[in-house]
């Protein structure tokens, strides 16, 4: 028995919202609060916090790699089947430009290949700050955590580019 591309497509979609709230969530909410006061590097506090920092990065880091990562590669085969499935029913088949679904896998692409390449090397960064030992440099834990929001801006517009696009093919029908 086929699954519906419409079962799929809707599944993907909310995938691709979920992932959008959590990047929300994580960047303008759960990181900024990890830095609320935090001491500059001169402080003599700061060595605690960037240790601190450190050992709640896992919270973040964990749910990441256990949750997240499916879901955005369910994204790329969700929406890359209903691709497939849009290019076999034609232009007037019910869900619409195959390309638009296309461009929505390539963007949990991108998500998941941008995670891989650019936000891991940070996570381990700030990971390591829990047992510093020389692997990374503690005056620059606040640099780490604030580059991450920055570098997680990707995983929060490709999802909602890629959700967006494939509600809008859904609703145009």
């Amino acid at each position: 028995m086929a699954v519906p591309p419409e079962a799929v497509l809707g599944t993907t979609v909310a995938f691709s919202f979920i992932l959008f709230g959590n990047a929300i969530t994580q960047s303008f909410m759960g990181v900024p609060a990890l830095l609320v006061d935090f001491p500059p590097p001169s402080s003599p506090d700061h060595a605690a916090r960037a240790r601190l920092l450190g050992r709640q990065w896992p919270v973040f880091w964990v749910v990441g790699n256990q949750f997240f990562r499916p879901i955005s590669t369910l994204g790329i085969f969700g929406y890359a089947y209903t691709s497939w499935a849009a290019s076999t029913k034609g232009p007037n088949g019910g869900l619409g430009d195959w390309r638009l679904y296309a461009i929505s896998a390539l963007c949990h692409l991108v998500t998941v290949v941008h995670s891989a390449l650019n936000m891991q090397p940070i996570n381990e960064k700030i990971d390591a700050l829990s047992e510093p030992k020389g692997r990374v440099d503690t005056k620059q834990a606040e640099n780490y955590a604030r580059k991450w929001i920055k570098f997680n801006t990707v995983r929060l517009i490709t999802p909602v580019v890629a959700g967006s696009l494939a509600l809008f093919q859904i609703l145009k029908k």
